[in-house]
């Protein structure tokens, strides 16, 4: 981006204006020349998109992930050091994905991590991460089998994989019904994006339907998801017992859409954490009614202290990112916490490579790999009550394995499940199986626990 843009930008950001509102198509938060000068801050390249059919989904993650390294640096950065950015326009294009990483990730001193936000974008970024190194950060999306940090030593899929929230509904059903053994001969209808995000669940779907009998049906949906016809007049002729939906964007209440007009009972629709947020629902409104979906961690916290800070320190000045009603939303805490795992990260690595000290993506990806973030680290965090303890290692990048399920009510999400954890009985072996061939494909040497100390 040219300078000149910078600075506009920056000052319509001092001036308070949503980011979204901008007509440029990146937008920078930095400090002119001593963002790339000073050694002082860490920089975090976001590829975001806040135009095209997914941009109602998009901008609130955005604004929550870029919030939140506001609130960073209003709290003083971490240990003085400042979070810097810049947005670069996605529009949920691999291949424009891949461009604004490589115009990025190197600005300001070089990248300290990245999050594409896109599992195909994560998919085309895997093979560079280890060349640049730079860590890609996949919260509740991505590569499931990159929970395996053996392999893929620069992929964090934190909090979450689509095969562990794909197991986590399974077992929300078996419960349902009184057992897994209830589920033989049921009826299950994947309804899903037709793309690498949305093709993520079905290894896992299968191996649960081959252990429990249950009859599986596979029905894609073609970007961006606003023709199903065809796909519901499918489900009405199958009468599926439930469906599962893996959509995003537009997809999600076209299908809720669709439901209510064939009679699908939404009651038996359940949704990954991406299909379960306000912009999925509020259009249907009523017509969304006993839908339910995952919660990944979180689900919509506006009386959360982290929010009540925010809105103090931020949006009460005019230095908020989006408009403040959107502030503790599912999307928005979703951004909001993937900042978070980001920030902690740096704050890790401090703790070898000094405290106060700018963090390289080398770096960085010790202070992912290192993170041990306690019910009191939480609790200081104002995430108290919002989400479970985050421990990886080495070896387990995804650090923590839990869900609950949450349910609309017509106004607004309500938690309606206790808390599940991903089988890693029926998990791991998939996992490790599965980056194992992508290591032999890679020629890639598996790290050790020894590895991991050097």
């Amino acid at each position: 981006m040219k300078l000149r843009k910078l600075a506009v930008a920056a000052s319509i950001a001092v001036m308070g204006l949503s980011a979204a509102a901008l007509s440029t198509p990146a937008f920078a938060q930095a400090k002119g020349k001593a963002a790339a000068t000073s050694g002082q801050e860490q920089f975090f390249p976001l590829l975001v998109y806040r135009t095209g059919a997914y941009a109602p989904n998009g901008v609130p993650w955005a604004n929550g992930f870029l919030d939140y390294l506001k609130l960073t640096n209003a709290r003083g950065g971490v240990n003085g050091v400042k979070m810097i950015w810049e947005e670069c326009e996605t529009g949920y294009a691999t291949d424009r994905g891949v461009e604004c990483y490589e115009r990025l990730k190197g600005k300001h001193g070089g990248a300290t991590a990245v999050q594409p936000l896109s599992t195909g974008i994560t998919f085309a970024l895997t093979e560079k991460a280890p060349v640049d190194k730079v860590p890609v950060v996949t919260a509740g999306y991505g590569r499931s089998e990159s929970q395996d940090g053996s392999v893929f030593g620069w992929n964090f899929p934190l909090i979450g994989t689509y095969w562990m929230g794909a197991d986590v509904l399974v077992q929300h059903i078996a419960k349902k019904e009184g057992g897994f053994d209830k589920l033989k001969g049921k009826k299950i209808t994947l309804v899903y994006h037709d793309s690498p995000y949305g093709k993520e669940p079905i290894a896992l779907l299968q191996e649960r339907a081959k252990m429990h009998g249950f009859d599986l049906s596979l029905l894609p949906v073609a970007h961006p998801g606003v023709e199903q016809k065809a796909t519901w007049l499918q489900i009405r002729q199958n009468k599926p017992d439930y469906v599962f939906l893996w959509g995003w964007g537009v997809m999600n209440s076209t299908s809720l859409k669709e439901a209510q007009a064939t009679g699908y009972p939404r009651e038996k629709m359940y949704g990954i954490w991406w299909a379960g947020a306000e912009p999925d629902v509020k259009d249907v409104g009523d017509g969304a009614k006993g839908y339910s979906a995952l919660a990944m961690q979180h689900g919509a916290e506006p009386n959360s202290k982290v929010v009540k800070e925010i809105l103090e320190k931020l949006h009460a000045k005019g230095q908020g990112t989006g408009p403040k009603e959107e502030v503790g939303q599912v999307l928005y805490m979703r951004g909001l916490i993937s900042s978070m795992l980001s920030v902690e990260g740096v704050r890790k690595a401090q703790e070898r490579y000094g405290k106060g000290k700018r963090i390289t993506g080398e770096q960085m990806r010790w202070g992912l790999e290192n993170l041990d973030l306690d019910q009191k680290a939480l609790d200081g965090m104002g995430l108290g009550g919002v989400m479970r303890p985050v421990k990886t290692s080495c070896l387990d990048h995804m650090g923590s394995a839990w869900a609950r399920i949450h349910t609309w009510d017509g106004k607004k999400w309500n938690f309606s499940s206790d808390w599940y954890q991903g089988d890693e009985k029926v998990l791991r072996p998939m996992v490790i199986a599965t980056a194992g061939k992508y290591a032999e494909e890679k020629k890639i040497v598996r790290r050790t626990a020894d590895d991991c100390k050097k």
